[in-house]
């Protein structure tokens, strides 16, 4: 008998066509019976210990966030995405993010999120065997049990989404990362969720220029919530950037990282097309 994937067979049903699609509200149930699952198959503690087992990698990606030469790029392994469908039909995320080490990523992001962008936390820890760049685990993160699993595939950083939390699991989860030595990148939209993770003391703050509940994207949100950044926060641009230009008319306004992902996916060769745009 043929069996399902585990991300098939928890996929979330879309909504009626007549109701608004909320995009984060389905990832993030998925998620949640994901992560459900995996615990029933590696009980916590075992998962903790062999997390404990990995050496701490704290302060690493966002050291590589600061670096002043040239543009501090987090280029992204993703072969799938909700708004565009399969970006890359024959995905190597190895081979991929070999050639953005060699053309100069400041850090790597790993998509493992299973159900929506095919990702997997085998992909997480194969990156990990081959480059020594600073990885991000890219996920919808909602319990301790993924940040332990972050650490023990290698990640030096996790990702918390606002939007995607309360105010109690942001601030219990970023202290948890923190605890553990991953580095934190808290995702905002919008002003009131840039006050939430100003509030819990986040030291890396991205800027995601795509909704994440409609999957729009508009740079201006970069440009809108920059000065409200507070000093020493290092402040990171994501989704829409195409161009060096972009790029460098957000550095002058205050970023210091930028993370790319689906311009690399389309190339032909993510790692030239990152060389390039560090070159431009």
């Amino acid at each position: 008998m043929t069996t399902r994937p585990l991300h098939d067979a928890l996929a979330i049903q879309p909504p009626p066509v007549d109701s608004p699609p909320d995009v984060l509200a389905a990832i993030v149930a998925a998620t949640r019976r994901i992560v459900e699952v995996r615990a029933e198959r590696e009980p916590i503690a075992a998962l903790e210990q062999r997390a404990l087992a990995v050496p701490a990698r704290g302060g690493r990606f966002r050291a590589a966030l600061c670096r002043d030469a040239g543009f501090n790029v987090i280029a992204e392994c993703k072969r799938r995405s909700p708004s565009k469908g399969v970006l890359r039909a024959h995905y190597d995320p190895v081979a991929i993010a070999t050639s953005y080490a060699a053309a100069g990523a400041a850090a790597i992001s790993v998509l493992t999120e299973p159900t929506f962008f095919d990702g997997s936390l085998d992909h997480l820890a194969a990156v990990r065997a081959v480059v020594d760049v600073p990885l991000l685990r890219k996920d919808f993160v909602v319990s301790e049990y993924q940040l332990l699993e972050a650490r023990a595939c290698g990640a030096d950083a996790v990702l918390l989404i606002v939007a995607a939390l309360t105010a109690s699991d942001l601030g219990r989860l970023h202290a948890e990362a923190t605890a553990l030595g991953l580095d934190v990148l808290v995702e905002v939209h919008d002003a009131g969720e840039l006050d939430c993770a100003v509030a819990i003391g986040a030291a890396i703050v991205g800027v995601n220029n795509r909704n994440l509940r409609t999957l729009t994207v508009d740079v201006h949100a970069s440009e809108a919530l920059i000065a409200r950044v507070p000093r020493g926060v290092v402040a990171v641009s994501e989704s829409g950037l195409r161009s060096a230009d972009d790029l460098r008319r957000l550095a002058s306004l205050g970023y210091r990282a930028f993370l790319v992902g689906e311009r690399f996916m389309a190339a032909a060769d993510p790692g030239a097309a990152l060389r390039e745009l560090l070159c431009s």
